[in-house]
């Protein structure tokens, strides 16, 4: 039932900037993790960053230093600040968000995706 909705993807050149976001629909949840993943073609997807309920985040080694993840709980939204972007940022990312009804009942939702292009 929850729809995760990404906006902000598009065409940078390296060392430029961008800023993904994504709001979760719905409501009569808590949303436990959000968190940013990509995938390039032919590759795995892999997790960019993460943010807990408490605020903790996680990042990958690749983009530590580089990105930001942050979240505005009051939308159900969240957003990853990508910064000094390489040609090899170049994927698909998605959001996913692992959330709760009541308690116990925990889901796992994924974003469509949005295309990141990091290119001269």
């Amino acid at each position: 039932q929850v729809q995760l909705v990404e906006s902000g993807g598009g065409l940078v050149q390296p060392g430029g900037s961008l800023r993904l976001s994504c709001a979760a629909s719905g409501s009569g949840f808590s949303i436990n993790r959000m968190a940013w993943y990509r995938q390039a073609p032919g590759k795995q997807r892999n997790v960019v960053a993460a943010i807990t309920s408490n605020g903790s985040t996680n990042y990958a080694g690749s983009v530590k230093g580089r990105f930001t993840i942050s979240r505005d709980n009051a939308k159900n939204t969240v957003y990853l600040q990508m910064n000094s972007l390489k040609p090899e940022d170049t994927a698909v990312y998605y959001c996913n968000v692992i959330l709760s009804y009541g308690l116990g009942n925990v889901s796992n939702y994924w974003g469509q995706g949005t295309q990141v292009t990091v290119s001269s």
